[in-house]
């Protein structure tokens, strides 16, 4: 029998409307290219006894009543999946030329603190602070409105929306008047944009930096527990999750989509087609001249920047003694971020980077990640698909040279400002490019978020999960909204719309 639901891709958009569809009693077919579902959010061994999440560090909205907790709860998996909150103290440890921020989850703690890093500029900190809660505020009443009579309601009280609609955090961060060190300090969560405050929509880093105020969690069992959680869900109610079939073809008649075929030569039929994959290339391979004018306008859309990665593990040392735990750190060699950015992507030099560190064995007393004695360690920063693409076309060793270059640099600064010892106790050490990005997750470009975050492409007449052909619907980053608990509320809200079903949100 064909399903009701045929879902290309498994990442977790998919993986959250699949689980909500198989669990309200449709039969759900989900079908992935790569040998393990999760997309970004799954997880590979290494060395027989080292495991990594491919791309996520951190999360938010996790907390009881909030988006991602409220999915859970409808799928019976809140108290199996558990997660930790980070310092509330500190959860970002910001660390830049002569300054430093710990970040807490409180916005007057917040407001003290930086007040001491900028000391005669309370007027601007506070400006700022106020444009950034008042924000997060009108973004919740739109988000929250269902119905015309809800939704003018929420509007007539958008003011700071209506201004910054079109505007980058350097835009709000001047208009504040904020000294460059504070701007600096609170903007240095920038990797997990991949953008720097000149070309970074102000929205979308208010969705981002409100969140984690309101709890930043990492997984009690790492994020490979909480993929195959949802993966259950969906077998046990008698669905399909099927990895290695990539998908070659979408079958349609006239303007109605009525499955898909894959390499090896099965067609799977449905009552409809959810597209997990890149829209984009989804298109295409449908052929654009089959969709409307006005969601051609909006496939045009421009891709978020690729990522170059380390991941490590170190033995017989406790990152603790060194101030590392449940926390991330952000360094920083420039103050200047946007120009610090730009030394990196579109120069290519890294003797002055900017980057992240997350040290996942930290952030919970829940082994399985490596041994007892280790302790993992993940780098990120920023870098150019194109750049890497075509040094490891010419040049393989060249490319693998350029890896270890940059990994070295960062080790440096590491054991200059952090860990003295670092390199004498590293027992594994792994990097990923772009190309890495684009071979395991499928990502056009090596994308890390699909669409890219710049203002442009964060207002309300972006993409969504309408098509102009019947029976088949977008549901991925960017079709919705990237990250986590982003990607986690475009599956449950294809869900909602599908299934007419509204889950609320609710204390727990």
């Amino acid at each position: 029998m064909a399903p009701d639901y045929v879902v290309v891709g498994s990442g977790l958009a998919a993986l959250s409307f699949a689980a909500l569809m198989a669990r309200s009693g449709k039969r759900v077919r989900v079908l992935e290219a790569h040998d393990t579902p999760g997309g970004f959010a799954h997880t590979f061994e290494e060395a027989r006894k080292y495991r990594f999440n491919a791309q996520l560090h951190y999360v938010w909205s996790c907390g009881p009543g909030q988006s991602v907790h409220t999915v859970l709860k409808r799928l019976g998996l809140d108290r199996e999946l558990t997660f930790e909150r980070y310092d509330p103290d500190g959860f970002d440890r910001m660390r830049t030329p002569g300054h430093a921020l710990d970040v807490p989850a409180d916005y007057d703690v917040l407001e003290g603190r930086l007040n001491a890093v900028v000391p005669r500029a309370e007027q601007a900190v506070r400006r700022l602070l106020g444009h950034v809660r008042g924000t997060a505020e009108e973004i919740d009443r739109m988000t929250a409105a269902r119905g015309l009579r809800t939704r003018v309601a929420a509007l007539a009280r958008t003011r700071r929306m209506v201004r910054f609609r079109t505007a980058t955090l350097q835009d709000v961060f001047d208009s504040a008047g904020l000294p460059l060190p504070a701007q600096t300090l609170l903007a240095l969560q920038w990797p997990d944009f991949l953008l720097p405050p000149k070309q970074l929509s102000f929205f979308a880093w208010v969705l981002l930096f409100d969140g984690y105020m309101h709890g930043a969690y990492y997984p009690t069992h790492h994020f490979e527990r909480f993929v195959d959680a949802l993966v259950g869900v969906i077998r046990d109610s008698g669905g399909e999750v099927l990895c290695n079939r990539t998908v070659v073809e979408f079958l349609t008649f006239g303007d109605r989509v009525a499955g898909v075929l894959t390499h090896d030569g099965e067609e799977h039929r449905a009552g409809g087609v959810v597209c997990n994959m890149d829209p984009r290339r989804a298109a295409e391979m449908i052929g654009l001249s089959r969709f409307s004018r006005g969601l051609r306008r909006k496939l045009d859309y421009e891709y978020s920047p690729s990522n170059f990665v380390a991941y490590l593990v170190v033995k017989d040392l406790d990152l603790r003694n060194h101030g590392f735990g449940r926390s991330n750190l952000f360094h920083s060699e420039q103050l200047d971020l946007n120009r610090c950015f730009h030394d990196m992507y579109v120069r290519g030099d890294y003797s002055r980077p900017s980057f992240a560190v997350t040290t996942p064995t930290l952030l919970t007393d829940v082994r399985g990640d490596c041994p007892p004695d280790h302790q993992i360690v993940e780098l990120l920063t920023v870098a150019d698909y194109q750049r890497f693409l075509d040094l490891k076309i010419s040049d393989e060793k060249g490319y693998r040279r350029r890896k270890k270059v940059i990994l070295n640099t960062m080790l440096d600064i590491i054991e200059r400002d952090y860990v003295p010892d670092f390199r004498d106790h590293l027992v594994f050490r792994m990097t990923g490019s772009p190309t890495t990005n684009e071979r395991y997750c499928r990502a056009p470009r090596g994308n890390s978020y699909g669409s890219n975050m710049v203002p442009a492409q964060m207002g309300l007449r972006r993409l969504d999960y309408r098509t102009s052909l019947q029976n088949f619907w977008f549901c991925n980053a960017s079709s919705g909204y990237a990250g986590f608990a982003g990607t986690i509320w475009t599956g449950r809200r294809l869900y909602e719309v599908l299934s007419g079903d509204r889950l609320l949100e609710r204390a727990a």
